[in-house]
């Protein structure tokens, strides 16, 4: 018997295409960050002063955007490696957002939904994809 596709696929594309586009924003600032190295970031939420190095920030996020980029083209060609990357990859957005709750609650609150849609999607019917594409 055969097993069919669900529309779930379309989640799985989805997250691809997400983790490609934040892949390619992260690129982008850190490279300005990067070339624009001689100003500081510092922000005081209420609870103290964060003084963060542009330069520092912007290697991470060349780093970082680099894997999500990877990552996200990977996924359309169904790559286990990928989805577990992936999978990987929101877990650590999802948490990230919990701290940020406090600061921006409607956007922590958008992404943890988002991205539990999309774990949904990766860990349940990423097998589905590999059906997909083949």
């Amino acid at each position: 018997m055969a097993q069919r596709v669900t529309g779930w696929v379309g989640w799985v594309w989805f997250g691809a295409f997400a983790l490609l586009t934040v892949g390619l924003f992260d690129l982008v600032a850190g490279l300005i960050a990067v070339f624009n190295d001689e100003k500081v970031l510092a922000w005081g939420g209420g609870q103290g002063v964060w003084v963060l190095d542009i330069s520092t920030w912007g290697w991470v996020h060349l780093v970082l955007g680099a894997i999500l980029t990877i990552t996200g083209l990977a996924l359309f060609s169904a790559a286990m490696w990928a989805r577990v990357v992936a999978i990987v990859v929101v877990v650590v957005n999802m948490v990230w957002q919990f701290v940020w709750l406090p600061v921006t609650p409607w956007w922590s609150i958008a992404s943890i939904i988002l991205g539990a849609v999309v774990l949904w999607a990766l860990t349940v019917h990423g097998d589905e994809v590999e059906r997909a594409v083949s």
